[in-house]
């Protein structure tokens, strides 16, 4: 039998829980008996809609109530986390030990710590790394009391897990400092939805007809490096054909709303997440979408904005490092543009950029469609969860 546990499952909106939806059904399509063990508290705040067990496409969900402060304070997340930690603590003691391959996602951080305390035979499915996202983002001094703790824990779990899936090279070199055995790391990116081209007016519904819209889908957090977008968006302010929409939530969006009311942009707005049933047709509503990343975050996070945005036919333009997974992917696709901040004049490159795409729609259509011939090929559901499967056949 196969356990997941993850903070997020369906029918929440957190890419962690879709992508482990899509994995676990896949699994159990195929003879596999697949359980999730995941909360009831909603991605962004407030309780989730959904009942405490239920079998879905063949996955049987355990669903705990948790708090649910959500994502809107840093204490109120860690509550959240402590309760799930308890109540997963909890599902892991009752588990029939000898039988089970548990899976760990990394919602919330450190989760695998309890698979090493508990000595079960567990792998990690490394979505993001943690303590190293909180080091980077200069929440935890990796020389304090508490960062030498949770580093400790943390390369622990990950030594001790029999394998571990890395989104790709960056990450699975920090994965292997840790000191896990190369050997026992595969990197499987995630994914996106080819159904993401469909002929659904939302463009009409949103008011954006006759506009270039660029588009921001998804959570704005602590890894997203915004500064030079924001600072594009400004130069833009005046060129009301260029649109830019922003969908989803996180703890930038303030900063965002707050820059943007300062910037008195009227080209801009800024709505809560799609629904996953309506993210294909959202997706296909930009002309060209923005992804960022933070310097410091190189293999710590990776955007999985990117599958879905090819997946959609549509020109990715990336702000962040050169040297990246999303960087080498729109590079190796010929799929979009990759604009360093650490080059200079990033702001005016982007703006640039967006005018260039805007005053030629059949070249960003064409990045577009290499984008979505790439996705077919490497980086369907089918193929990356198939992947999967092989990996834990394997072990």
């Amino acid at each position: 039998m196969l356990l997941f546990i993850n903070q997020h499952y369906y029918p929440d909106v957190a890419s962690t829980g879709q992508h482990l939806t899509d994995l676990a059904e896949y699994l159990a399509a195929r003879g596999a008996e697949v359980r999730v063990v995941t909360g009831r508290a909603h991605y962004v705040d407030g309780h989730l809609e959904a009942p405490a067990r239920e079998t879905r496409g063949g996955v049987q969900i355990r669903r705990f109530r948790t708090t649910t402060f959500g994502r809107g304070s840093r204490i109120g997340r860690i509550a959240d986390y402590a309760t799930f930690y308890l109540k997963a603590f909890a599902a892991l003691l009752t588990s029939r030990r000898g039988e089970v391959t548990v899976v760990f996602l990394t919602t919330p951080p450190l989760l695998a710590v309890m698979g090493w305390l508990m000595r079960v035979r567990y792998g990690i499915w490394s979505m993001d790394l943690h303590p190293d996202a909180e080091i980077a983002a200069g929440m935890v001094r990796p020389s304090s009391l508490v960062g030498r703790v949770l580093i400790w824990l943390d390369e622990h779990a990950f030594r001790r897990a029999a394998f571990v899936v890395d989104l790709g090279p960056y990450m699975k070199r920090r994965i292997v400092a840790k000191g896990v055995e190369p050997t026992r790391t595969h990197t499987i990116p995630v994914w996106g939805h080819a159904e993401s081209i469909r002929g659904r007016p939302l463009r009409a519904e949103l008011g954006l007809e006759g506009r270039f819209v660029v588009m921001y889908s998804g959570n704005a957090g602590l890894v997203h490096d915004f500064g030079a977008i924001l600072a594009a968006m400004r130069l833009l302010r005046d060129e009301p054909r260029i649109y830019f929409l922003f969908a989803g939530g996180g703890p930038r969006r303030t900063e965002i709303e707050a820059f943007a009311q300062e910037a008195r942009l009227t080209n801009f707005s800024y709505r809560p997440y799609f629904a996953r049933e309506e993210l294909g047709d959202a997706l296909a509503v930009g002309d060209a979408h923005l992804i960022s990343l933070g310097a410091p975050f190189v293999g710590v996070s990776v955007p999985g904005k990117l599958y879905g945005i090819m997946a959609a036919g549509r020109p990715a333009l990336f702000v962040g490092p050169a040297a990246c997974e999303t960087a080498d992917t729109i590079r190796e696709a010929d799929c979009g543009l990759v604009i360093d901040p650490a080059s200079g004049s990033a702001p005016e490159k982007i703006a640039e950029a967006l005018r260039a795409l805007c005053a030629d729609p059949t070249s960003a259509l064409e990045m577009g469609s290499r984008g979505r011939e790439t996705f077919l090929r490497q980086y369907a559901p089918e193929t990356n969860c198939e992947a999967f499967r092989q990996v834990l056949s394997r072990v």
